[in-house]
């Protein structure tokens, strides 16, 4: 009895120390007059504002604002029409003339898979996957090998650009130079921006439409600092010179991350053709073995769902050693 009268004479005498330690020492200790007295010396006190102060604030206030539309617009042009992801793919080609090819394809690929005894579902969804899928899938190679030589020569045109202003050249002929003497497609892209410019629009707007043709990080960067130097003002080579820094630094960062996921890369690949190889190889020595999964009902429907369940795997295999950076 005596020890539960001192557990509860010491849990009482530890609360009520506590409680006044929250609320009475600062008061004992003068810590609330310290943070009064070091709040009142921090206050600002209303001064005459600055010639270079306000010229400070409108530049900020004006690379916000250009900020603040660039991301507008990419907010509502995150919906890429197909007009425009064939010409990011480096096409000349109608959206009609896309969906003729893709027709034809896919009519092509059904008769040929149904008069080889695929069945009327297996050449069904052969044709599907080959006319829909295939094409936008060679879009898609298209536009990355096309996004890769783009990477690949801009350091070296913004490097060009800077050596062209430090000389005394006007921004507009610097791109010229640019336009005349590199590679496509940065060739193609900088002799877009320079017709742009020459039907009136102004060269920071023409610069930052290079991101709807060339939808690159980087391209929205170079796209961003001319915007803004052109608003706002400012030393455009120094800019220049830290966006090549740049390029150049996340290009190496890019070729670190290929080389560390090589491996995952590799092993992916094995995992992924495993199936069909062993079914090719099953093929060859006892075709009549493994035709009933083309030629019989319930094997054409397992078969659809092997491929559904296979491209899921490679899909998320895909999403794991792809690295965003």
């Amino acid at each position: 009895m005596k020890i539960q009268v001192l557990a509860l004479a010491f849990l009482a005498a530890t609360a009520i120390g506590g409680i006044a330690w929250v609320f009475l020492y600062p008061i004992l200790s003068g810590e609330r007059k310290a943070e009064a007295r070091r709040s009142s010396v921090a206050k600002q006190e209303p001064v005459v504002v600055r010639q270079a102060e306000r010229t400070q604030r409108s530049r900020r206030e004006q690379v916000e604002s250009s900020l603040k539309d660039l991301e507008a617009r990419a907010q509502r042009e995150s919906k890429v029409p197909l007009s425009m992801r064939i010409s990011q793919a480096g096409l000349d080609w109608t959206v009609q003339k896309f969906w003729i090819i893709s027709g034809v394809l896919g009519l092509i690929t059904c008769a040929i898979a149904f008069f080889a005894g695929g069945g009327l579902l297996g050449a069904l969804g052969l044709g599907f996957a080959a006319g829909f899928g295939l094409p936008r899938w060679a879009l898609s190679f298209l536009k990355k090998r096309r996004e890769k030589k783009f990477l690949a020569a801009l350091p070296d045109a913004v490097d060009v650009i800077v050596r062209g202003i430090k000389a005394g050249l006007p921004l507009f002929e610097s791109i010229k130079v640019v336009a005349a003497d590199s590679p496509e497609p940065l060739r193609g892209e900088f002799l877009a921006i320079i017709e742009t410019q020459a039907i009136g629009m102004p060269l920071g707007e023409a610069c930052a439409r290079l991101y709807e043709r060339m939808p690159l990080p980087e391209a929205n960067f170079f796209g961003i600092v001319i915007a803004i130097q052109q608003k706002s003002g400012g030393n455009l080579s120094e800019a220049l010179g830290n966006l090549s820094k740049v390029l150049r630094d996340r290009k190496k960062m890019a070729e670190k991350i290929q080389a560390m996921s090589m491996e995952a890369k590799a092993s992916a690949g094995i995992i992924g053709s495993l199936p069909p190889i062993v079914m090719l190889l099953v093929y060859l020595s006892t075709p009549d073995y493994i035709s009933l999964l083309w030629t019989h009902p319930t094997g054409q429907l397992m078969l659809v769902g092997c491929v559904i369940w296979m491209s899921m795997g490679i899909m998320v295999m895909k999403k794991m050693i792809n690295f965003d950076f």
